[in-house]
């Protein structure tokens, strides 16, 4: 059987943190690893990125989300760009009507950044964000979520199995019918749980989701396992073990940094 799996490198959202209180669900910002047959995918560079696999049978794909700091922080420590001859794509959202380098050289370039992604000595190849994108029998589709400064949704399907990316999504009152249809059926959904229902309430606007309204959907699409993904920094490994097992499921819990879940 094909390999088809989903790692977590990172799902802590907003802010890197560390700590005795963070070594069960972890500190690291949001990037997951997907593995396709021989296609490798990143979600996110996120501060998980820099404990990544280097070597691959073919070269990555890093898909950002959006262009937040947290969700950039681990490219520029992330080995595989400074070996050389090393080709790794970067698909980057554009911002404002700027191209993808240019989005991308806000954050790495002189004076945040000591060098732009360019000087580095791998083949580093950014582009725009452009989907549907196929990569060998990978498709990976996308439509906008709901988020300060956008944020793209994304859904990786291969060999008939689907897994969706839903970091920084704000809901609605109802869910679309667009997104629905979308997410419909899925076999794994990460899903922005950041806040709770009474922290929601006072930080509207800000760009996150809560777990039941992540529940809210899964019942709604069919969906067949979610993941809560985008921990708040604040919330430590006991708060989030309350709040799993408050949900009362066995089909939705929170992603645990270094985990890895077969989706096939």
């Amino acid at each position: 059987m094909a390999e088809f799996t989903l790692t977590v490198l990172g799902t802590r959202g907003s802010m890197a943190v560390d700590g005795a209180d963070y070594t069960l669900f972890g500190g690291a910002t949001s990037c997951y690893m997907i593995r396709a047959g021989e296609e490798t995918v990143f979600w996110d560079a996120g501060s998980g990125l820099i404990r990544a696999e280097v070597d691959f049978p073919k070269p990555p794909v890093i898909l950002i989300s959006h262009l937040h700091l947290d969700h950039l922080l681990g490219l520029g420590m992330y080995p595989r760009l400074t070996r050389k001859g090393l080709e790794t794509r970067i698909c980057v959202p554009a911002s404002d009507g700027a191209d993808a380098e240019a989005g991308l050289n806000q954050l790495y370039s002189p004076p945040l950044w000591p060098v732009s992604m360019k000087l580095y000595a791998g083949d580093i190849r950014v582009e725009e964000l452009s989907l549907p994108m196929r990569l060998g029998e990978v498709l990976i589709e996308g439509m906008a979520g709901s988020h300060p400064g956008d944020c793209v949704i994304m859904k990786l399907s291969y060999k008939g199995r689907s897994v969706v990316y839903m970091t920084d999504y704000e809901h609605q009152e109802r869910f679309s019918d667009p997104l629905i249809d979308f997410v419909r059926e899925a076999d794994l959904v990460l899903y922005d749980g950041q806040y709770k229902v009474d922290e929601y309430e006072t930080k509207k606007g800000f760009g996150h989701s809560t777990v039941e309204k992540g529940a809210e959907l899964m019942d709604q699409a069919s969906i067949r396992k979610m993941l809560i993904v985008h921990h708040d920094p604040q919330s430590t490994d006991e708060i989030l073990l309350e709040r799993e097992k408050a949900i009362g499921r066995k089909d939705i819990r929170f992603a645990r940094q270094g985990e890895t879940i077969e989706l096939l």
